[in-house]
């Protein structure tokens, strides 16, 4: 396993996917960009359209990975999902989740917050 930047990225967004899929989400696609920004994965449970944002912190002496998500981001994934649902014409019920991943015990765990912010 490599640690750099980008790779580190790459495995936590792999181990959430893969951790989502085990909880019976199902991948509609992954790494989403548009002008408003980006979306790691957009999932569906059920009916829901999911948008999932991925944060792994290495440690959280300057704030954990949920918190990473602030109130400027939250808008930025707001506005790249409403964007993908115009492009997509999809009339669906949807949410934002947040997969917090930290190591542990030589691996990642993942923490899975659902509806982790409302539309505003």
């Amino acid at each position: 396993m490599k640690a750099l930047g980008q790779d580190k990225g790459r495995i936590a967004e792999d181990e959430a996917l893969n951790f989502l899929q085990m909880q019976g989400l199902r991948l509609i696609e992954r790494n989403y960009r548009c002008r408003y920004g980006e979306i790691d994965l957009i999932m569906e449970d059920g009916r829901a359209i999911v948008f999932v944002e991925v944060r792994y912190r290495r440690s959280s002496q300057f704030g954990g990975a949920l918190e990473s998500v602030d109130r400027r981001k939250q808008a930025k994934l707001l506005a790249s999902a409403v964007h993908f649902l115009r492009e997509k014409r999809m009339d669906r019920p949807a949410r934002f989740d947040v997969a917090a991943l930290a190591p542990a015990n030589g691996g990642l765990t993942v923490k899975w917050v659902k509806d982790a912010f409302q539309a505003a």
